[in-house]
Order: C-alpha cells, then structure tokens, then sequence
C-alpha cells in the first residue's frame, strides 16, 4: 500500500462522513447529547460540571452536579478542543474532531490489514469494508466515542507484533480507559498479550515485570489526572454510579429515584427466573448483535473463518479474548447495558481486526470451494467487488433506516417550542424542568433539566420537591406504566398542574 492509496481512503471517508453529518443537526441521542454538552461546559470553562441530571445512582445533591461519574470524559474532551479551535460552541464545532477520527479509521483498517498479510487487495478491501461500516456509519461523525474506539483499537493491533509495544499499548489501553468504563478491560488484555510474549521468547520473570510496568506507566499517564480528580470529588477512583447498575432489574432502574432502591437485596427478591430471563433474553440479542452489526451480516461468515486460519497468530487471539470477555461481561453482569448497545459500543475497539480478517476468511472460503470446482479463478475478484457492494448498500440502508426515515433526534427538536410554552406561562430562566432527556433539553433550551424518574408519581414528588423543580415534561416515549394513565388524562393529574400540549407532549407544573 501506497501514501497515495491511503490518502485516497482518507479523502473518501471524509467526504462519506461529512454528507452524513450534513443530515444530522444535532447529536442525536441521549449520550451523544451528553458528551457534547460535557464539551460545551468544558470550551465555556465551566469544568467538568453538568446542569442538568441525567441519572440518579450516586445520589446527586443537586446542579451543578461533578460530571463524566457514569460515562467518561475523553469524548467532551474531543468536542471541546473543536470548539476551542473555532471559538464557538454550536454543534459543527463539537464534531470536527470525531468526523476527522472517523475518517482515519479506513487507512488505519487498511494499514492493519497489510501489516498481517502484505496484501494489496486485501488491504483495499478491507479499508473499502471500513469506509462503509453498515450500522456503524451513522454513528460515526457524532459526538460519541465509536471513532474513537476504532482508531485506539486498531492502533492497539497495529503495534502489538512490534518488539517493545508495552508503553504504547498500555497508552491505548488508556486511551480507551478515558472513553469508556469497559476500557479498562484493554489493560488486562495488554497483561495477557505481555505474559503470552514472555512464554513464547521464554524470557525470565524480571521481563514479565518490566513490560507490565511500562504498560502500566502509558496508561496512569492517561488515566491518572481522571483518577486524581474523582479521588477528589467522589473519594474514590470511580463513581459509585457504576456499582449501582450491577442491581438493575429493569432498563428503566437506571433512572431509578432514589438509587438506594437498588441493592443486592433488590436484584436477589426479583427471583431467580426473572434473573435468568433477563441474562436469556440479553444473550440472544448479543448474539444478533455480534453477527447483525459487528458482522455486518454477510462479513459474519468470513471473519470467523479469518480467525480461525490465522488462530496461531497472538493478536487474532487477542482479539477472540477481548470479544470473548465482553460478550460475557455485556450478557451476564450488565445485561440491560449490554443489550441496548454497549456490547455494540465497546466492539468498536474490535472493528478494524474484523474488517482486516475478512478479506482473508472469504480468501480461504472461495480457495476452499475452488478445490470442489466450484468457481473459475475469476471467483476471488468478484466475490470481493461484490463483498464491498454489498456493504455499500447496507451502509446507505443504515443512514436511510436510521437517520432519513425515522429522523435523527429522540425528541429533542421539540424541546424549543416547549420552552416557548413554558416562557408564555411564566417560566422563569432558573426554573427547572423534568425531561425525558435532560441533556438534550438543557442542550436545546439552556434550562437546568432532570431525568425523568422510573416509577410512579410518588417518585416525581420526591424528586420535585427535593431538587426544588418546577416543570414536567411528559413525552409519549415516556408514558410506560405506572405514569400511562397520567399522559393519557392530563386533567386528572391531582397533585399535578396540567398547563398544556405541544406536539402531544404534556406540560405540567409540580406543586
């Protein structure tokens, strides 16, 4: 592979990128929303504060509330410098460096793929396959840390067959670390890798200990000032936020109020067969989710064959570890998390692995079906042009299904015109609000917003009158039991003030 053939990857990825992102004019969903309004605090020299709530589990006194506990900073960090770089705020601002990120991960794919096999045409068509990632592609100039995940990850690949790649891997393993609680894993996997190299050199335990150390010391050199700060804010290395998700007995608990309803107790009285339900139910659609969208459907096939015909290789074992352990950890101890896209999320390290191996799995298939006579030699090139066309037509389906059809927001383009309600019936600039997405409004309104609550109006009280909140407001996608009636008839709100409708969403004030 040439400079000019990954310059040209680049070019073209950011050209697909940027006419993605022209369809997407704001970041589109509750954690996208999160991280650039993280990133907005930041450029305003706000810190890492957040005005709004988003979640209840380490018992937030109120706003401004310490932020980036639950989910982690690098991707605020990302949107800040491109506002700092510009001088705004907005929201094209906060995406330069994720499109330019998201950009690179196709000659970055490509630079793997030749780095396994000195391939040409395997690594074009896996930096093709990389260029249109399916299900990923929507994702990937918005402010989250998919790009991120693919170029730390695929780094992480790239160097591990180097001599001394300890500092640099563990500096990954950081990186990661800074983007995602599941980072952390990336670590452990870089001991593994240190301790496989070490059996197969037969090198003496003293090197064992001096490569762990200089792993160790890339990542604390990144994880170190986070770890200093929430040493500070919260007494320990990480929120207790975390801890709290291991007791969830429904998605909706993550926004439970107040978290102390979840304990051990909770989870052990919800019954043993709920628990194993829950652990079927999450297992079945990681496994969708592993051949769907890590797999692309029809790569599925090709990159397990590609691991397999490459199994003595340290770093396809590497990458069955970490698939293998997050597929556990996403199915098994965060099963909510786990099925709703974070087994998705965390995967992205593992993308430009995958789209390295499948060229070569779908190699040895066809080699395979050539020694039946099944194909004419003319089999690999058609295969692999009709490989990238297939995955060029699922990735404009993607955008379609996801961005075009159902429109790239959850309800947060709404939120201006229910701000001009609330104005018109006196609301106040420090009033506050309950949302469905209290970043998103917040992002939308500049109001201090709340989570809404799981559970039922007693649940809204108490928040309301804890917080000292004025206004709720009540979206459809909202209105699950024990809250349907209350959207249904509005006028019967008892404890509730009922002040109107815009765009079916029902606005109240509290007591």
């Amino acid at each position: 592979m040439t400079l000019r053939s990954y310059l040209t990857l680049f070019l073209l990825s950011l050209i697909l990128q940027i006419s993605v992102s022209r369809l997407q004019t704001i970041p589109g969903y509750l954690d996208a929303d999160y991280y650039y309004m993280g990133g907005v605090q930041l450029a305003k020299g706000q810190g890492f504060n957040e005005p709004f709530l988003w979640n209840y589990l380490d018992d937030p006194e109120g706003i401004p509330h310490p932020s980036h506990g639950y989910w982690f900073p690098l991707a605020s960090i990302l949107a800040a410098l491109g506002m700092w770089l510009t001088g705004s705020v907005n929201y094209e601002s906060g995406r330069i460096f994720f499109i330019l990120l998201a950009s690179l991960v196709p000659p970055l794919t490509a630079a793997l793929s030749y780095r396994f096999f000195q391939n040409n045409a395997f690594a074009w068509v896996s930096g093709l396959l990389a260029l249109f990632p399916v299900f990923h592609l929507p994702f990937l100039p918005v402010t989250d840390n998919y790009g991120i995940y693919m170029i730390a990850g695929g780094l992480l690949f790239y160097i591990a067959d180097r001599p001394r790649p300890w500092f640099w891997m563990g500096l990954l393993a950081g990186i990661l670390s800074l983007a995602r609680s599941d980072g952390l894993l990336w670590l452990a996997l870089t001991f593994l890798f240190i301790l496989w190299r070490v059996k197969d050199q037969k090198l003496p335990l003293a090197s064992l200990i001096q490569f762990c150390v200089l792993a160790f010391f890339g990542f604390i050199l990144v994880m170190g000032p986070w770890y200093a700060r929430n040493l500070n804010v919260f007494g320990a290395i990480m929120s207790p936020a975390g801890s709290k998700a291991l007791w969830l007995t429904t998605y909706e608990e993550t926004f439970i109020y107040p978290a102390s309803k979840l304990t051990f107790d909770s989870w052990i009285a919800s019954g043993w067969q709920s628990i194993l339900k829950i652990r079927w139910w999450s297992f079945r659609t990681n496994l969708m989710s592993a051949i769907a969208a890590q797999g692309h459907l029809i790569l599925f096939p090709f990159i397990v064959v590609g691991i397999i015909q490459m199994k003595k290789d340290r770093r396809a074992q590497l990458g069955v570890a970490a698939w293998t352990i997050l597929f556990l950890v996403m199915t098994f101890i965060f099963p909510f998390a786990g099925a709703r896209g974070s087994f998705f999320h965390a995967g992205a390290a593992l993308q430009p692995l995958f789209w390295s191996l499948a060229p070569f799995g779908l190699e040895h298939t066809v080699a395979w079906a050539r020694k039946k006579n099944r194909f004419t030699d003319h089999a690999y090139v058609v295969f692999r042009i009709a490989l990238i066309q297939i995955a060029v037509m699922l990735s404009a389906w993607a955008v379609w299904a996801r961005v075009i059809q159902d429109g790239w927001d959850e309800g947060e383009l709404e939120y201006p015109a229910v701000e001009r309600f609330l104005v018109e019936h006196g609301a106040q600039p420090g009033d506050s609000v309950v949302a469905l997405s209290s970043p998103g409004y917040t992002m939308m309104t500049d109001r201090p917003a709340y989570a809404q609550p799981s559970g039922g109006v007693e649940a809204l009280i108490e928040l309301a009158e804890r917080y000292d909140i004025e206004y709720f407001v009540f979206q459809e996608q909202g209105a699950v039991e024990p809250l349907r009636d209350l959207y249904e008839n509005p006028q019967s709100g008892g404890q509730f003030l009922y002040l109107g409708s815009v765009n079916d969403i029902r606005i109240f004030r509290f007591p």
